[in-house]
């Protein structure tokens, strides 16, 4: 039986009556979008409608899918101050391009230091502890879904120092097997749908981490295992993968209450929004996915600089 909004902004551990912490605005139709007294401030067109007014302050992200929007380089710069995450999208309404600060924090060049020098022991200690913490979430998520997981729970223990055996691809194989009840379902970027779902819902988990990197004053280029050159966000793309398993969650329920995703609508990109605001626990504590990925973000650094040898990551 498909639910209402309210019941599945409560699935998601969603209080749709509770301000979000940073708030994600979404732009699908032509606008003008300028600022004044510390106010985004959003006029359209139709001079029939009022415009609208946001506190700057209270912005996280905002995503920019039309072609006809215009942005005054005034409020650009206050939502940069702001580490607001801009995501800028394609003619196919994807997201494409991400605007970051190019400094979140104050002690930015010593951090960046500890990053950069950061051995490849320690980097192969961290992955490792990164693909128990997804096959892990990945392994509780199907297992609500009742699908057997001894396997990948086995496989999350195997999982060695830099992961040499590749356990990540083994779970992954026999994951996306399960999570759908589609048959002859593929991960693939350019794939059959909810492949769709997928990508844009990663897209923006990727801004979120990728933000969360930059306020802590680390280079998200720089990965700890992802090394591709032609690759701006290496480090956003291996920190944000035991988040994966949230968006496969969101995605999930709606593949089971949905009768058509063929197409990306507005309707299906506003739900795999609240992505940011999603509820994950770390250590026993409860926080919205963006705060969540700031801890972990900040135990990293703790990693670099050698005060820690434990990065947090959130337990589905």
């Amino acid at each position: 039986m498909k639910t209402d909004l309210v019941g599945f902004q409560n699935l998601l551990g969603l209080n749709p009556y509770v301000t979000m912490i940073k708030r994600t605005l979404y732009f699908a139709n032509p606008a003008y979008l300028s600022t004044k007294d510390e106010q985004l401030v959003v006029k359209y067109p139709d001079a029939e409608k009022s415009p609208i007014t946001v506190p700057i302050e209270d912005i996280g992200f905002v995503v920019l899918e039309n072609a006809q929007i215009t942005i005054s380089n005034r409020l650009l710069e206050k939502l940069t101050l702001n580490n607001a995450a801009i995501i800028h999208c394609s003619q196919q309404h994807m997201p494409i391009g991400l605007l970051m600060p190019l400094s979140g924090h104050s002690e930015q060049n010593e951090r960046v230091r500890a990053q950069l020098e950061a051995s490849l022991p320690l980097k192969k200690n961290l992955w490792q502890q990164t693909v128990q913490a997804k096959i892990t979430n990945q392994a509780m998520l199907i297992a609500e879904r009742g699908v057997e997981v001894e396997n990948m729970r086995y496989w999350a223990k195997e999982v060695t120092s830099g992961d040499t055996q590749n356990h990540e691809a083994r779970a992954a194989a026999y994951y996306w097997r399960n999570i759908f009840d589609i048959k002859d379902f593929r991960r693939q970027r350019g794939g059959m749908p909810p492949n769709n779902l997928l990508n844009y819902g990663y897209a923006i988990l990727r801004a979120v981490c990728a933000r969360a990197l930059v306020s802590t004053g680390l280079l998200p280029i720089i990965g700890i295992h992802h090394a591709n050159k032609y690759n701006a966000y290496c480090l956003a793309d291996d920190i944000m993968e035991p988040y994966r398993p949230y968006v496969d969650m969101v995605v999930s329920y709606i593949v089971d209450n949905q009768d058509d995703i063929e197409e990306l609508t507005p309707a299906l990109k506003q739900e795999l929004l609240k992505i940011p605001a999603l509820d994950v626990v770390i250590e026993g504590n409860k926080s919205p996915l963006m705060v969540a990925m700031s801890r972990t973000t900040n135990s990293l650094y703790e990693c670099y600089a050698g005060v820690s040898r434990k990065i947090l990551y959130p337990v589905y």
